[in-house]
């Protein structure tokens, strides 16, 4: 490429540039006319400085990368849920003893969580931790409710949602508890605490920054 620009000049600026046929010398007079002649209205000097330069600057500018929208994975609509049954539990895992390791598990949560559960320790810390917990694998009893039918039916605690509880009994019979009007109680180590329904209607995992109140109420 070098060759065609070189021929390209003429004679006379080749033999003003003093061009040597051959080597070294004949590259640098050949990048010093060129220059000459693409710079004409450039002085020597200020040519010279310009070559000395570390780094030249063609106007060059940087383009901006996009930023690539991660797309977030969309899961299924609660209608979804349903339609699917996702939730649902068959009839052959109705049963109580497949659920009582899950129990074991719970009461060593809440025993973590508590830091201990010690014959000194205070009732009112244990029901204000009970509270925010989560209470899938507990044990609770409905022990007042509206309807005199929920009264009695103990369980392990397999799902709750915002409004009910769904526990499995030892007769291996699963039961749907609503919690409005209903008084549940929870056992661990000896301690008892209560569960008033009708404050408790919200997610488990909204309890956390939930403030309960000391004492419950219940319309029966």
């Amino acid at each position: 490429m070098k060759s065609e620009i070189y021929h390209a000049l003429s004679q006379k600026e080749a033999k003003d540039a003093d061009v040597q046929p051959t080597g070294a010398q004949r590259a640098e007079a050949f990048v010093r006319a060129f220059l000459k002649r693409s710079t004409p209205r450039m002085s020597p000097q200020a040519r010279e400085d310009q070559l000395q330069r570390k780094a030249v600057v063609l106007e060059y500018f940087t383009r901006r990368k996009r930023k690539e929208r991660k797309q977030k994975a969309k899961g299924l609509s609660a209608r979804q849920r349903r339609e699917l049954r996702l939730f649902d539990i068959k009839p052959e895992q109705q049963r109580y003893s497949l659920f009582l390791p899950l129990h074991e598990l719970w009461k060593q949560y809440i025993r973590d969580l508590c830091n201990g559960l010690k014959p000194d320790t205070q009732p009112q810390m244990i029901q204000a931790k009970l509270l925010k917990a989560d209470l899938h694998g507990a044990i609770i009893s409905v022990t007042k409710s509206k309807c005199p039918s929920y009264v009695g039916i103990t369980g392990i605690l397999l799902q709750e949602t915002k409004y009910i509880f769904k526990i499995i009994t030892k007769e291996d019979r699963l039961k749907v508890i609503p919690k409005l009007n209903s008084v549940f109680t929870v056992e661990i180590d000896g301690f008892i605490s209560y569960i008033y329904g009708s404050k408790f209607q919200l997610r488990s995992s909204e309890r956390s920054a939930k403030k309960f109140k000391a004492k419950g109420t219940i319309d029966l």
